[in-house]
């Protein structure tokens, strides 16, 4: 399981520049509209003492951390929907990822062209979510012909999830993004079946100093019941990345667990609340089916006393079963079939 997230934001915002920042990959940062004219993927390692930390004390051959893949796309411009830009070509690579950063201009720089010649960040954000809530509407509409087909054979589910669908899109014609309406809808399976864009759960990156972001634009963000971060692109640094990471792994409600030895350190991504069967089938498949027990130890202890030996010795490790609840840092030894 790893983590994937979707970059947008209209033209000239900093999103290429924070691609760069994250992957240290080179893409064209030009300063004119529609620089970034193919997706740009970028795998990022997640920062983690503990893998460090763990791996010394291991002696491993090996460190293999927690991954995120960035989608860096096209920059959005008003109309990108009916083909204006490049940005709406590229979308659909953003479907499949678990969350979107939406990049914020907040700062005033004279030299750096801002498409609409002034910086509105409020504007700049409904410019955004229009188009993803158009982008979701053609998949909707296209939807609901296809189940309007269907259900002509009195299919009770196929017109349960006909009215189902018809909702949605009253709902996104009224300006609402999908995670903001009824969580009954969304969870409904049609509607998961879609993918939508509007359905992901954002982060705001607001492009400036804490002193350019004002209360209007926090209220904002409050009300689509988001998350924001507050990073100068220009000087962003490592603990930025990693601020922006945790925060992404925060509101999707991941965790990471961890395993040792000579051969390798990893860390594994996981859902918190995930049973310790789930978590081992990140590893492989046949461990969550043939799952027996497992040895575990909280990371810290296990540094603690320096090795899984003394540890086992000194009585810190213990075993869990089928309906232990993995927690972060773990660090986990499975016995399977």
């Amino acid at each position: 399981m790893k983590l994937s997230i979707g970059i947008v934001g209209l033209p000239n915002v900093g999103k290429s520049l924070l691609f760069n920042n994250l992957t240290k990959q080179e893409v064209n940062t030009a300063n004119y509209p529609f620089a970034t004219i193919d997706p740009n993927v970028g795998v990022v390692p997640v920062p983690d003492e503990r893998l460090d930390k763990l791996a010394k004390m291991s002696d491993s051959a090996k460190k293999v951390p927690a991954v995120v893949e960035f989608y860096d796309i096209a920059g959005l411009v008003k109309g990108a929907n009916k083909g204006e830009g490049l940005g709406n070509q590229f979308l659909s690579h953003i479907r499949e990822t678990n969350v979107i950063i939406q990049v914020v201009r907040c700062f005033e720089n004279n030299e750096i062209i801002h498409i609409e010649t002034k910086v509105d960040p409020v504007r700049d954000i409904e410019t955004i979510n229009t188009e993803l809530i158009l982008k979701d509407l053609e998949s909707v509409k296209k939807r609901i012909e296809k189940l309007e087909r269907e259900s002509h054979t009195g299919d009770k589910n196929k017109i349960k999830d006909l009215e189902i669908i018809k909702k949605i899109g009253e709902e996104l014609n009224s300006g609402k993004l999908v995670i903001n309406i009824d969580e009954s809808l969304i969870n409904e399976p049609v509607v998961k079946e879609l993918n939508l864009l509007t359905n992901k759960k954002q982060i705001y990156l607001l492009n400036g100093k804490p002193e350019d972001v004002n209360e209007e634009l926090k209220n904002k963000i409050s009300f689509l019941k988001a998350d924001y971060l507050i990073m100068d692109l220009l000087t962003s640094d490592i603990d930025n990345i990693e601020k922006l990471i945790k925060k992404a792994y925060e509101i999707l409600g991941l965790i990471s667990f961890l395993t040792t030895g000579k051969d390798e350190t990893r860390a594994w991504t996981i859902k918190k609340g995930w049973k310790a069967p789930q978590a081992a089938g990140v590893i492989h498949t046949d461990f969550e089916k043939k799952f027996i027990k497992a040895e575990i130890i909280n990371w810290e202890k296990l540094l603690e006393v320096n090795s899984w030996q003394n540890a086992k010795q000194k009585g810190y490790i213990w075993l869990e079963g089928k309906e232990y609840e993995v927690k972060d840092g773990d660090v986990i030894d499975i016995k399977h079939g």
